[in-house]
Parts: C-alpha cells; sequence; structure tokens
C-alpha cells in the first residue's frame, strides 16, 4: 500500500491520480499507524511553510515522518519541510535534510512557474531517464545544493531539483504534473 500524508495541504488529489494511471492503489492518510505500515510514503505540498509546519505539528506528523523506515517522497513543499529551516515565515523544517530553502532573488520573475530542464543525476530513481529533460515547477523558494543533491536545476542560480537521504527521497518539482518523465520517476521511487 502507499500512504499519502494528509495534512490539508495541496496537491494531494494530484498526486493520487497519477498514481491511478500507473494503476497503483494509495490511501489518502493522516493515521500513525497506516503510515508506518505502508510499503512506500509519499509527502506532497503545495502552500506556505509556516501554515503547512503548524498543521504537521498539530497532528504530530513533524514527529512521525523522520522516523519512517519506508521509502518516503517529499515532493515541493514536502520537500523543502524536510530540510532544516526556510525562509519563508522564517519556518523550522524537520531537518531530514541539512540544507537551508531560501527566497529566489527577485532579478527574475518569481515563482519559477513551467517547465525547465534537470541534470547532474546521482540516483537511481533517475533510471531510465536522459538528462536535460523538462519537469514541472512552481515554487519561489529553493533548496541549496548540498551533498544530498541527486539533480540540479538552473533558475536564477543552480538549486537542489531533488535530494537523497538514506529512505528520503525528494523532488522540487511536480512528477505527478511532468508528464511521461513525471511518471517514470513515480514509478521508478515505487519500484525502491
Amino acid at each position: 500500500m502507499i500512504a499519502i500524508i494528509k495534512y490539508n495541504g495541496g496537491n494531494v488529489n494530484s498526486v493520487q491520480n497519477a498514481l491511478n494511471r500507473l494503476n497503483v492503489k494509495s490511501i489518502v492518510t493522516d493515521d500513525f499507524e497506516l503510515i508506518k505500515k505502508a510499503d512506500k510514503v509519499i509527502f506532497p505540498g503545495v502552500g506556505e511553510a509556516s501554515s503547512t509546519m503548524k498543521i504537521l505539528k498539530e497532528k504530530g506528523l513533524d514527529q512521525l515522518i523522520p522516523t519512517l523506515k519506508q521509502p518516503v517522497l517529499g515532493i515541493c513543499l514536502g520537500m523543502q519541510l524536510m530540510c532544516k529551516n526556510n525562509e519563508e515565515g522564517n519556518t523550522v523544517g524537520m531537518g531530514i535534510f541539512d540544507i537551508n530553502v531560501k527566497k529566489f532573488p527577485a532579478k527574475n520573475i518569481v515563482p519559477h512557474m513551467g517547465w525547465n530542464t534537470i541534470s547532474n543525476f546521482k540516483s537511481s530513481i533517475f533510471s531510465e531517464i536522459i538528462e536535460d529533460n523538462d519537469v514541472y515547477f512552481v515554487h519561489s523558494f529553493y533548496c541549496e545544493l548540498s551533498e544530498n543533491t541527486t539533480s540540479v536545476c538552473d533558475y536564477i542560480l543552480p538549486f537542489s531539483a531533488s535530494l537523497l537521504k538514506d529512505n528520503f527521497y525528494a523532488m522540487q518539482f511536480h512528477p505527478e504534473k511532468s508528464g511521461a518523465i513525471g511518471s517514470l520517476l513515480l514509478n521508478n521511487f515505487l519500484k525502491l
């Protein structure tokens, strides 16, 4: 079973629909036991960091997520909240990744919205994917480059398009909205 974490955050339905297209059953839940027993966990997110972290704390999910042992995939805001801290609302994250989340400098159009190229793959989750393919982004804040960076995108500056530490995978872009490449990435995650 695939558990999609429920916390009143956006894009849960899009993720579940993407899994349905892959003929994969999933459940949207905030039940600790169901999440712990799931084969894989997806932590999606669209929204504002501080208000979302407040909801996660109220539900105790901020304490549960870092303790999970199965493969976990954070998407967009989910990825950012798995980091150490976020400039959006001066938010302390879960600290799974020892990375700062910063606001893009106002040199260009922010948010970074639309299709952009990812490269420098450093994870098996990118198996069968050719570098320099485009995926779909929507974000105003970015994760710095680090030893956990598994792909890079360049928008105003280079940033982590994806991360990996132990069983925790994360993508700044939206695989559920990234067409065939996104479906392949989700399928690769499900095969872990």
